[in-house]
């Protein structure tokens, strides 16, 4: 789980793995008077290393130019990638006026605020700086990007987020990605050397691990006595069959073309691009003794909107638009825990009503400064283009915004599952807020979308259909 921190400290993203998968890379090797020789982590663990004077003072803006240039990547790359601390317990993202060695010295202050970690974990934690994906960089500009290293970085960080199970994608979706990653890494389609078998033994390369586990445990053999397991390179092997070469195509241009098919499929993803943070729902209750407990999500909010997802199952169980929902936040002293508050439409026995979520997280007061941010980004990009338009063409309305149509395969993992969630749903009548059966109260809070036209609204309802709360 990833998770965009919005503080003076720094401003990024969380996730708690496992302690078996720590690595402990500290980015600075060795240290003498003038400088220092910093390493830097690309996605894929190649190493950039550099040696730089004064890193106690460089900023993260300065220190992106330096490894722009060793790169040797265009101008743009400022805004298509930014510098991040990443350890196994906390991902950062920082803000180009922030000093990367002096948010070090903060790490554990870091993770004791916006973390569940252990003392112990927390003493051992070292982050180490990463040159990943911007956060706010709107993904309809990857469009444009021609050149490949920068397409090569941006498809090995989607492969990333798609083989760790951070993107839940459908079967059929993770083949045809998967196909796109043979062809990448093992070149055009060969017959006599690209077979099932020779697909099986490295599934894990090309699909994500939760897929590639799945049927293997003892438990699930015996649950499932009898069924056939899917054999998911017989799907990969069809689906890399199927990827297009174009016969005059020279490498290069091959593999851009390639970079970009992945990319315009992820992009098909709704929570594409998002910071992801870490925190729980409660279940819905269930049996004669109705039974609940909580369920561990991620949640991801980008420029788009934000979306609740089941961390062990890895699929959407709400997704949402800015324009569709309504939120805030409460500290302990409020409640008894940190949460974010959802608020949205929805229905309760064929009754509207105004459906309210609670997510239990440490990070609930950066989730909603996010979402505030991600407003204002929102608002400041169509106050521009509105700006332009008008100066281009006055005569011409106003651009309508449009939505990206939402999957429509049934069962989808992109799908919303709102009837798995354990909902607090509301309804006003006046000024008075009632209840409804068999669950509780409706919109009060005055934290939502408020550029153009919104679907959410507080519910009005007969008297007649609601219980006095």
């Amino acid at each position: 789980m990833f998770v965009c921190l919005q503080m003076e400290g720094a401003d990024g993203a969380a996730v708690p793995p496992s302690l078996a998968d720590r690595s402990h890379r500290s980015s600075i090797s060795s240290m003498c008077a003038r400088s220092m020789d910093v390493l830097v982590y690309l996605i894929d663990d190649t190493v950039v290393q550099l040696s730089v004077d004064g890193l106690m003072s460089v900023t993260v803006h300065e220190l992106h130019r330096i490894v722009r240039d060793a790169l040797q990547l265009p101008e743009y790359a400022m805004e298509v990638f930014a510098l991040w601390l990443i350890s196994p317990l906390l991902e950062v993202q920082l803000k180009p006026k922030h000093q990367p060695y002096k948010v070090c010295r903060q790490w554990q202050e870091l993770l004791l605020r916006f973390t569940d970690c252990q003392e112990d974990e927390i003493m051992q934690d070292e982050p180490s700086l990463q040159f990943r994906r911007n956060v706010f960089f709107p993904k309809r500009r990857e469009l444009q990007i021609e050149n490949e290293a920068v397409l090569r970085l941006l498809y090995e960080e989607a492969k990333f987020n798609i083989l760790k199970g951070r993107y839940p994608c459908d079967v059929e979706d993770c083949e045809q990605l998967g196909a796109l990653v043979c062809r990448l890494q093992l070149g055009p389609y060969d017959q006599d050397q690209h077979t099932a078998c020779a697909l099986k033994e490295k599934l894990e390369a090309f699909l994500p691990a939760h897929l590639c586990r799945r049927g293997h445990s003892l438990l699930t053999a015996l649950w499932k006595r009898g069924a056939k397991q899917p054999a998911y390179e017989q799907g990969l092997l069809q689906a890399y069959q199927a990827v297009r070469e174009e016969a005059a195509c020279e490498e290069p241009e091959a593999l851009r073309q390639h970079y970009r098919a992945y990319l315009q499929r992820c992009h098909q993803l709704p929570y594409y691009g998002c910071a992801f943070f870490y925190g729980e729902i409660d279940k819905p209750t269930q049996g004669f003794l109705h039974r609940g407990g909580r369920k561990a999500v991620s949640v991801a909010i980008s420029l788009e909107g934000v979306y609740v997802m089941d961390s062990k199952e890895k699929h959407v169980l709400l997704g949402l638009r800015f324009q569709e929902l309504s939120w805030d936040h409460t500290y302990p002293d409020e409640e008894e825990e940190h949460i974010l508050w959802l608020e949205f439409d929805g229905e309760n026995e064929g009754t509207l009503v105004n459906k309210l979520l609670k997510i239990y997280s440490k990070q609930a007061e950066l989730m909603s400064g996010l979402i505030e941010y991600c407003l204002e980004l929102n608002a400041a990009a169509e106050a521009s283009a509105l700006e332009n338009s008008t100066l281009q063409s006055p005569t011409l309305p106003p651009l309508a915004n449009k939505q990206r149509p939402k999957l429509r395969r049934q069962n989808s993992v992109v799908c919303s599952r709102i009837q798995h969630l354990a909902t607090i749903d509301y309804i006003e009548d006046g000024k008075e807020i009632k209840r409804v059966k068999p669950k509780r109260t409706a919109s009060f809070f005055t934290r939502q979308f408020s550029h153009g036209a919104t679907s959410y609204s507080a519910v009005q309802a007969p008297a007649e259909s609601l219980e006095q709360g």
